[in-house]
């Protein structure tokens, strides 16, 4: 039934006249029914919580108390929209319609079919998986909405259009729609068939290899290669490294020709898991809907990559580095609000007790060569040489501003509560690779002064240029807060239509395949 995420005051007092006695003569037939629904229809009312009854009491309500779905028409166009569902990645079988055969009350059957119609549009408007419960979003200022309001207010018109309505609790966002466009032309594919490639040492361009031929195998298989080499040839030629650097290309990997160990994980994935990859990232992209607004900076963090919206279109992107498996970025939906100019960069906890105490005890010169000050809570300075580095109790680390500060010239701030932002850094040649998980939980930025010229006005841009040639640290306030969320997906399609995938740095595919599974 359906998933309750909000307070149902609203619709209560909306519909308390409807919770009355089959003798109340204000309610109509089929509100009557719906008042002793465990009695009137045992069939209906199993599984059908209160919620859902507050729901259908508020849809007939609002339908002028009559039955809806008495037309052949009406219930036609409305088994149509199930079954295109399945474009949605949702399983029409969920949806089924019940038939006058199997519940023979007209008042229980329009229930049904009601219910039915009510669950279908508040899953593909807002998904069917609790994404607080798989992959929660932190958000600085949750704003929360009754979905079942949502539901409502398509759903009650929804019935002169039918499809108008299912159209509408579609997402709009581009990334959904051109992904489904995708996953409805290849799920009527029958699935290809490949066999692993097995891995090994790294495998360079112009190398002889036992594999090889498993691997040209492989990329013909899946279209990269327009024909198959012979089996017996073991040399990674130039044909079969620019077939391997395309598939890379396709599969957000570093597109060198050089088969390493997130190769060939991508390499052997499944063609079912290719394909459930895609049905639970539109899962994703129905929560994402919800959370991005027109003018946003959006962070795919598995991608590690940064698109800039305008007015509900993306006008900008650039390649990020985000956290490694150890420690991952957290998504989020925040406000930019500042920006730090010339940040000092002061040394976490973590990286302090886990990479740079060790590096301070084999070498002495690492805080010097490193720029780096030490400092007690109070700010004060210390003395390297007064201090036991096996003990050494509680104390800062902090590096001044130049170029061996890996936050660059500018970090990005907004407000969380996992001391993540986004910043420049000198690390830039770690941009060429992928997957790009390098950092310690904050995203890193290429081409960080162009981001900034997107979030600011030209006399706040003139203003920072100038506070930048300072060299000194300052802290900037935007004058317009920006929202910015973080979030997680694993597929998308490109302009030609065509699936890129991404690497799942964090290992949440299998999890959220699983849990889809256990609502089937």
């Amino acid at each position: 039934m359906f998933k309750k995420s909000a307070c149902y005051l609203s619709l209560l007092l909306l519909t308390a006249p409807l919770v009355a006695t089959a003798e109340d003569s204000d309610l109509t037939p089929v509100q009557n029914t719906l008042a002793q629904l465990t009695v009137a229809c045992p069939g209906v009312a199993v599984g059908v919580d209160f919620p859902t009854i507050v729901d259908l009491q508020a849809f007939y309500e609002q339908n002028a108390g009559q039955q809806v779905w008495t037309e052949d028409e009406r219930r036609m166009a409305l088994q149509i929209q199930l079954q295109q569902l399945a474009d949605d990645g949702l399983d029409p079988t969920r949806y089924g319609l019940p038939v006058q055969d199997t519940i023979q009350d007209a008042h229980c059957l329009d229930i049904a079919i009601s219910q039915r119609y009510l669950q279908a549009l508040h899953d593909l408007r807002f998904g069917y998986l609790p994404q607080d419960g798989l992959e929660p979003v932190w958000k600085a200022n949750p704003q929360p909405q009754d979905p079942q309001v949502v539901v409502l207010a398509i759903a009650v018109p929804g019935v002169q259009n039918v499809a108008g309505a299912f159209d509408l609790a579609r997402p709009r966002l581009d990334l959904y729609r051109n992904l489904r466009a995708l996953y409805a032309q290849l799920r009527q594919q029958p699935l290809s068939d490949w066999q692993p490639v097995p891995g090994g040492p790294l495998l360079q361009p112009d190398k002889q290899d036992a594999r090889v031929p498993a691997l040209a195998q492989r990329l013909f298989n899946e279209g990269y290669l327009s024909t198959p080499l012979p089996p017996v040839d073991e040399h990674y030629s130039p044909e079969l490294v620019q077939a391997m650097k395309s598939f890379q290309l396709h599969h957000s990997l570093q597109a060198d020709g050089v088969v390493g160990p997130w190769t060939v994980t991508e390499l052997n994935i499944s063609p079912a898991m290719r394909r459930e990859q895609l049905r639970i990232n539109l899962e994703r992209m129905r929560w994402l809907a919800q959370d991005l607004e027109p003018d946003s900076v959006l962070v795919n963090v598995a991608a590690a990559q940064l698109t800039v919206y305008q007015g509900g279109t993306p006008i900008w992107q650039t390649r990020t580095q985000v956290g490694r498996a150890q420690r991952q970025t957290p998504l989020l939906k925040s406000h930019v609000t500042r920006l730090t100019l010339n940040p000092t960069w002061t040394i976490p906890p973590t990286i302090l007790r886990e990479d740079k105490l060790p590096e301070i005890r084999r070498d002495p010169e690492f805080l010097e060569r490193q720029n780096l000050r030490i400092l007690d809570r109070e700010g004060l300075p210390l003395a390297a040489a007064d201090i036991d580095w096996e003990h050494p109790g509680n104390l800062m680390l902090r590096q001044d501003p130049g170029p061996k500060n890996p936050l660059g010239k500018m970090a990005i701030r907004f407000p969380n509560p996992f001391s993540v932002y986004l910043h420049d850094t000198p690390s830039q040649a770690l941009f060429s690779k992928g997957p790009r998980a390098f950092s310690s939980g904050c995203v890193r930025i290429e081409q960080v002064m162009h981001l900034r010229d997107l979030l600011v006005s030209p006399a706040e841009r003139a203003r920072t240029d100038t506070l930048l040639a300072s060299e000194q640290t300052h802290e900037f306030r935007l004058a317009r807060p920006v929202p910015i969320l973080l979030g997680y997906w694993t597929v998308q399609a490109d302009s030609q239509g065509q699936a890129v995938y991404i690497p799942d740095i964090y290992g949440r595919d299998a999890t959220l395949s699983a849990a889809r599974g256990r609502t089937l």
